[in-house]
């Protein structure tokens, strides 16, 4: 067992959103143990990651998944840091060893947002406008529904994507509503795009307190924040996406929802970069079986998709 002398120290991205996400986390365990509930015993330490600090190119060209991850998790399993928060669309399937995710917060709404400088929704943008996204995800769906719009590189934190999109550079973009949410940025959003219409990524709008294995006191501070439901949906569309073994550097989506009754529905895509090809499924079940009816999902898309399809430009 490891052991730790307070302050609890919570790691994560520089950005405005990651500082906010770590603060939830922060408040919840203040909230739930008086010992942490003391001035200092809980310290936000920021890391820059290497997807904030390369943002001239797509994701998809610098390594995927885990850039705004790594350096997170390297400094927890050397022992800079107790506590890793991170958005759970970052965390990739597979985790090192010595770390462990016991606790997902409540997740925010998961849907994503179309903001567009005319006030026009994706339906109505004419022809020829410009949508601005680094998402493979949301440029496949994007190019399947309105293949006459042109779909342009857009990086950056939330602010930075809001202030080039008021400079003109594009004409639209996507962020997540749970971003915007968190960060009282709504009066921005000029459509909620449904579910049907904009599949989100994988975990969107789930947060997840990460932690060394081995850190039994950390482990017994963490737990009691744990969301059931959350935890549920994530690991059903986390292993959906393990299945099809995606990244960044492919289009795929899901959504899980509970019923409420003991099942869960979950709902799946694989796409072609350009749009022009969509695997869609979905499959129910009960709770229990989440993770397996993640991965059946995915081996019936594979299966209808055939060979190269996730690796085809």
């Amino acid at each position: 067992m490891t052991t730790f002398e307070l302050p609890l120290r919570i790691g994560a991205r520089r950005s405005p959103l990651a500082q906010i996400q770590a603060k939830l986390v922060s408040d919840r365990l203040q909230t739930i143990h008086g010992l942490l509930a003391e001035e200092g015993a809980v310290e936000t330490v920021l890391i820059q990651t290497e997807g904030d600090a390369v943002r001239d190119r797509p994701l998809s060209e610098i390594g995927g998944k885990g850039l705004f991850t790594k350096e997170i998790d390297r400094a927890l399993i050397s022992g800079r840091i107790d506590v890793a928060v991170h958005s759970m669309k970052d965390v990739p399937t597979v985790l090192p060893e010595s770390l462990t995710i016991p606790c997902l917060l409540p997740r925010e709404d998961p849907r994503d947002a179309w903001i567009s400088s005319s006030g026009l929704n994706m339906a109505a943008l004419p022809a020829g406008a410009s949508v601005g996204t680094s998402s493979l995800r949301r440029r496949a769906q994007i190019l399947a529904r309105r293949p006459d719009l042109h779909v342009e590189p857009l990086r950056g934190n939330v602010d930075t994507r809001l202030k080039k999109l008021n400079l003109g550079e594009v004409d639209a973009t996507l962020l997540a509503y749970a971003g915007l949410k968190r960060l009282g940025q709504e009066d921005v959003i000029t459509e909620i795009l449904s579910s049907d219409a904009m599949l989100p990524a994988i975990a969107q709008g789930a947060i997840g307190a990460q932690c060394r294995r081995t850190d039994d006191q950390v482990l017994g501070f963490l737990m009691p924040l744990n969301h059931s439901p959350t935890e549920i949906a994530v690991r059903a569309e986390r292993a959906f996406l393990a299945r099809l073994g995606g990244s960044c550097e492919t289009p795929i989506a899901a959504l899980c929802t509970l019923d409420g009754v003991g099942g869960l529905h979950l709902s799946g895509l694989i796409a072609t970069f350009d749009g022009t090809e969509v695997i869609d499924g979905m499959i129910e079940g009960v709770l229990a079986d989440g993770r397996k009816l993640g991965e059946e999902l995915g081996a019936r898309l594979l299966a209808r998709a055939g060979p190269n399809f996730l690796t085809r430009k």
